[in-house]
């Protein structure tokens, strides 16, 4: 599968605007262009605009589309499930989130601010609580993001619970952006 390959949506389907945050049903039939399938989740362009496909949804894109979709993201899947607990696998696990307009991953972004782990539970869980912000203060995709990271810290099985709140102190900047990010976005 190439981007900028047109697709047509085999079915309706929900889709996340891009930046809005909101939902709304794309009809089968819809022309679409993969822009990013990073981190579980696919940002398409249309002509309405771009939306955010998660990947429950990647069938309306077609079986053939679907199966190189399934394939990238399991191929991505990198910690073990039986992996020790420790901040660098939580780290790694937010590395799994993505802007769904920046093809860098929210860590690699300078998006998060803190990471806090409990000590072990009688189960030898832990509950994580996290602190990011955004590029922009606006931008509705946000939450959308914050339950990303949440979800893939959750994921983790040392985990029992994660907390992933969004601050705006400091501001972010481009300058918050690591050596791999500018280096993937051609800022070096």
């Amino acid at each position: 599968m190439q981007f900028n390959d047109e697709f047509t949506l085999v079915r309706d389907t929900e889709a996340t605007i891009i930046p809005a945050g909101e939902t709304q049903v794309l009809p089968a039939g819809t022309r679409a262009v993969i822009s990013q399938a990073l981190g579980g989740t696919v940002t398409i362009r249309t002509d309405s605009g771009l939306f955010r496909l998660s990947s429950q949804d990647w069938d309306a894109l077609g079986a053939a589309a679907q199966a190189e979709l399934d394939a990238a993201a399991k191929a991505a899947e990198s910690e073990p499930a039986d992996a020790p607990f420790s901040e660098e696998l939580v780290w790694e696990a937010m590395k799994g989130c993505f802007d769904p307009e920046i093809p860098v991953n929210i860590v690699d972004l300078g998006l998060i601010y803190d990471l806090q782990t409990s000590e072990p539970d009688a189960n030898g869980r832990h509950v994580v609580n996290v602190k990011m912000t955004l590029t922009a203060q606006g931008c509705g995709m946000g939450p959308v993001i914050a339950e990303d990271a949440k979800k893939n810290i959750e994921a983790l099985n040392a985990v029992s619970k994660a907390q992933v709140d969004i601050v705006w102190d400091p501001p972010w900047t481009p300058h918050m952006i690591s050596d791999a990010g500018r280096q993937k976005l051609g800022l070096d």
